[in-house]
């Protein structure tokens, strides 16, 4: 099937005419009048006959007039770039993926910015899985934050900045004041935060580089619950720094740098390709690169 038989019956039906047509079309006459001759063998119909020295529509013509033209406006709409994006009437939900420390940060200058200039978007915030998946490769998470570079290929991704990790503990808790040093560190209780469940990371690594070990009691799926169990004063745990500002000065704990060395954790935002000529996913990632930076 040649869709381009379309706009050219199209112009033979607004013009009634195959000179007309032709020059619309920047056509020849005898282009144009092949041209006819296909779209009568594909419609089975003569489409326009000649009437003295005009050209008549047959009425399987007229019936076909206002459709082809809705065909061929859609189809233009469908090849013509955006030029223009209209929040006041964009209708559209975006998922965003990412560790819940981030949603602290990210949640409420995100949604406020949303409600403001685009009244019809809404923003579905999803935890991080307890396994890899491949969530944006699928097209079930426009965004993904986190800490990681994607691997894949077709995935596109900017850091927005980077964080540190520091110790967050009651004000009642020996950590709270004195001098922190990895030894008090490493003997405190520690809770620590791992959407898989994992009791080791990093920080454990740096301490056994130190000869030290830390006693873990817990390992909590979110950063709020190792917050609010900081809280109370019994245990320690370390959380991002920034990202977790109005959650841990909310329940008035301390924080404190860490008594070693580490690298600072980058906060990557991520999205697949597909989207990079998308304006109003453009413009997503631009309200999410200023949420973060502002937390940042």
């Amino acid at each position: 099937m040649d869709l381009n038989l379309l706009v050219a019956l199209d112009a033979l039906l607004e013009e009634n005419s195959v000179a007309a047509a032709a020059d619309r079309l920047h056509l020849s006459p005898p282009a144009m009048s092949r041209t006819l001759a296909r779209i009568r063998r594909a419609t089975g119909d003569e489409i326009l006959v000649r009437t003295g020295r005009t050209m008549t529509p047959t009425p399987r013509a007229l019936e076909l007039r206002e459709e082809t033209r809705e065909l061929v406006r859609r189809a233009a709409a469908v090849l013509t770039p955006v030029q223009e994006l209209d929040l006041d009437s964009l209708e559209r939900t975006f998922t965003v993926r990412c560790h819940d420390a981030l949603v602290f940060a990210l949640a409420s200058t995100l949604t406020t910015a949303v409600e403001r200039a685009a009244p019809g978007v809404r923003i579905r915030f999803l935890g991080e899985p307890s396994g890899d998946v491949a969530d944006l490769a699928r097209g079930h998470t426009d965004l993904e934050v986190g800490a990681t570079e994607p691997s894949r290929p077709e995935i596109a991704a900017e850091t927005i900045g980077a964080d540190r990790l520091v110790l967050a503990c009651g004000t009642t808790h020996p950590l709270a004041d004195g001098d922190l040093t990895p030894e008090r560190f490493a003997a405190a209780d520690h809770v620590k935060v791992s959407r898989r469940g994992g009791l080791r990371d990093v920080i454990d690594d740096r301490l056994a580089e130190l000869g030290l070990h830390r006693r873990v009691v817990a390992a909590l799926p979110i950063t709020s619950a190792a917050l609010e169990l900081a809280a109370s004063g019994s245990v320690v745990t370390v959380v991002p720094e920034l990202v977790c500002r109005s959650a841990w000065t909310r329940l008035g704990l301390r924080v404190r740098p860490l008594p070693f060395e580490l690298p600072p954790v980058p906060v990557i935002v991520a999205w697949h390709h597909r989207y990079d000529g998308d304006h109003a996913h453009a413009w997503l990632r631009a309200q999410v690169r200023d949420g973060l930076r502002a937390a940042l």
